[in-house]
């Protein structure tokens, strides 16, 4: 893999992270570049994304698993409320995940809400892989007017 698509693949890994990136400007780049695949650039950033999301998700059920100490800040029986209440619909903000801002804690919640690992990356990579898609879509559409 090039350097190009390296820097794509940590640019989207960094961005699903809490750590504040950018992955769309370099996929715009690249895409205006036009030296790889558009699938192939779509396919990078979404697997970066989405494998950071996971090492969110991965945080918060370490997170989840000290809620018996003095130093967490929901006792263990809100913890427990909590997730009861959010496995009834709470899964859907994972549609969210590719939002800005609000997404990354959303993936880290869904860790401490100890959401079933299949659903997360299946939601997950399904909110992700479509914001990149569309972004490609909409950049090759302007181009195409120029």
């Amino acid at each position: 893999m090039s350097g190009a698509l390296w820097l794509l693949f940590g640019a989207a890994f960094l961005a699903a992270t809490l750590i504040p990136a950018q992955s769309e400007a370099v996929l715009v780049g690249l895409l205006l570049g036009g030296a790889y695949p558009v699938w192939l650039l779509v396919v990078v950033a979404g697997v970066g994304n989405v494998l950071g999301s996971c090492l969110n998700w991965s945080l918060g059920r370490v997170a989840a698993g000290q809620a018996h100490k003095p130093w967490f800040p929901v006792s263990p029986a809100r913890l427990a409320q909590a997730q009861r209440h959010y496995h009834r619909w709470g899964w859907i903000s994972l549609f969210a995940a590719w939002v800005p801002i609000i997404g990354d804690p959303i993936t880290l919640a869904a860790g401490v809400m100890r959401e079933p690992f299949w659903r997360f990356v299946l939601v997950v990579s399904l909110a992700k892989f479509g914001r990149y898609i569309l972004l490609a879509a909409t950049v090759l559409g302007v181009m195409s007017f120029s």
